[in-house]
């Protein structure tokens, strides 16, 4: 069953799928745990970009052991409400994409142990080399976005037209640059906070049943306006090429 207003949706992953920030988590478990609260405060205060940051976390984690890391990953909760949420996409024929800043590895594996494998999802790369060393991969980095080592902005463009409503779900630092080009924002903790710093238009929300009754609710009007300034936005990257 197919909707009249067609709504992208493009979902963050550490923190809102899942309830821990497996990210944060992984290098405060098996990293230096000073070190790794350093190197985030050194990213959002801008001293250094997202690849960056990445290749520091890994550097922290010595003797990588992939076997105790699966073991921790396994007890790594998705959010419940997030499995209604994905069946209710399916019905109504929205897109649902997964865009995070964080590593394959472990977004596969808790993906695959839920039953969700099947969602697309855009994220950066994890290799553990012979030294069991974890070693960043970058494939979809942008130059111009140092926010994200996976430019998150560049997805929702691709993905989305003119004739769409583009809709995303985030809670962290690394969702405020791709959800200023949506039409519609979810948002909770560090995004929240950002949008109400810059007077951005956003749903608060605790949970997917707030966002799948919002969805409704937007679904149902006759008429539902994009919002302006993330056409601007867009638009000032069609320009740019």
């Amino acid at each position: 069953m197919s909707s009249e207003k067609n709504f992208k949706i493009f979902v963050d992953f550490d923190g809102t799928i899942t309830k821990r920030d497996v990210g944060e988590a992984m290098f405060l478990e098996f990293g230096d745990a000073a070190e790794a609260n350093i190197i985030v405060k050194d990213w959002i205060g801008g001293k250094i970009n997202a690849a960056q940051s990445w290749e520091l976390l890994c550097a922290t984690v010595k003797n990588f052991d992939k076997d105790r890391f699966n073991l921790f990953l396994n007890e790594i909760e998705i959010e419940p409400t997030f499995f209604e949420f994905v069946d209710y996409c399916k019905t109504k024929g929205f897109e649902i994409r997964i865009l995070s800043d964080g590593l394959d590895y472990y977004i596969s594996r808790i993906l695959e142990k839920n039953s969700l494998s099947h969602i697309e999802v855009y994220s950066n790369k994890l290799y553990v080399d012979g030294d069991n060393r974890l070693i960043p991969l970058f494939p979809t980095t942008d130059e111009e976005c140092r926010r994200c080592a996976n430019c998150k902005r560049n997805h929702v463009l691709n993905f989305s037209s003119d004739d769409d409503y583009s809709v995303y779900i985030g809670d962290g630092y690394s969702d405020t640059c791709p959800a200023q080009f949506c039409d519609f924002i979810f948002a909770k903790h560090s995004l929240l906070k950002y949008c109400e710093t810059n007077r951005i238009t956003f749903f608060p929300y605790k949970n997917f049943n707030d966002v799948k009754e919002r969805l409704e609710q937007l679904g149902s009007k006759k008429r539902i306006k994009k919002r302006y300034q993330a056409q601007l936005k867009r638009n000032e990257v069609y320009v740019q090429g």
